[in-house]
């Protein structure tokens, strides 16, 4: 089977992991505090992937610690946003990562967007209006800081995407992970009073600590060495509308007739967006990183 395609199953595959986490979360955080959580989960999964292959020389520490910043600045927003909206608010948000991906890519080059990409991005950021300013305008504390998640994602995609292929996948993949878990901690100790995980937060964190933070996002960092940062946003793209349904099955989470427009304006803008992506297949040398 060629590499995009294996890269291809594998991004889906991590999509349906990412998806399914929200609910997780909301639920855990009931018994462990957001940044302890995302601290213990970090450590778990990183942990792991330092065991297999640890890191070592300076540069992976350097463009690893940078990535890990702007990962864990993601996590923690979205965490802590958790426990002020709900799950499918919480998933449909983060989902804007996928237009701001091109629009950040873009400044960063110095150059305009394109026309649809911008077009995507004003239909999403309508979408996000509609699903989130309630009466009088105001917004859900959960929900800004989600915004701020999605940013942030955004950021480390871009950023994934220039210094990737430079390191070996999984010790690259150990380092972003214990600079979240060791900021996940630290702000724990510095605003929560830092505790060891209970008893009942344990299946959440081996579920997101092994198979999402170690497995999952391993598999997002190798595939996109292979098919580039925006084929790798339009398959993510799926996370949201995962994330929904889940919410919608196990927790019971309903969408209000407002909410559900503007969920679809939000996922119609993500592919609008994405269809203006025109980007070439990575060179041959990108499509063999040193594993």
């Amino acid at each position: 089977m060629h590499r995009p395609r294996v890269a291809y199953l594998a991004l889906a595959f991590a999509a349906l992991l990412f998806g399914s986490t929200f609910v997780i979360i909301k639920e855990a955080i009931a018994t462990l505090p957001p940044l302890a959580f995302v601290g213990w989960r970090f450590l778990l999964g990183g942990a792991v992937l330092a065991a297999i292959g640890l890191p070592r020389g300076r540069a992976v520490w350097r463009d690893g610690s940078i990535a890990g910043a702007l990962l864990f600045a993601g996590y923690a927003l979205q965490t802590v946003g958790l426990a002020h909206t709900s799950a499918s608010n919480s998933g449909l948000i983060t989902g804007l990562y996928v237009v701001l991906t091109p629009l950040l890519a873009a400044a960063v080059a110095r150059r305009a967007p394109g026309l649809l990409v911008s077009a995507g991005a004003l239909l999403a950021f309508a979408g996000l209006a509609l699903l989130t300013l309630k009466d009088g305008f105001s917004v859900q504390q959960g929900d800004l800081l989600t915004v701020g998640c999605a940013v942030s994602y955004a950021a480390h995609i871009v950023y994934l995407s220039r210094v990737a292929t430079r390191h070996r996948v999984v010790s690259f993949t150990a380092v972003q992970l214990l600079v979240t878990a060791a900021g996940g901690l630290a702000g724990s100790a510095l605003f929560e009073g830092l505790m060891l995980p209970p008893r009942a937060s344990w299946p959440a964190l081996l579920m997101t600590g092994l198979a999402v933070s170690a497995g999952a996002f391993l598999l997002q960092v190798w595939a996109q060495t292979v098919i580039g940062p925006s084929r790798t946003a339009i398959i993510l793209a799926l996370e949201p509308a995962i994330a929904a349904a889940v919410a919608a099955i196990t927790l019971g989470e309903r969408l209000t007739a407002r909410g559900w427009a503007g969920a679809a304006m939000i996922l119609a803008g993500i592919y609008v967006a994405l269809a203006g992506e025109d980007e070439p297949l990575p060179a041959a040398e990108a499509l063999t990183p040193a594993h």
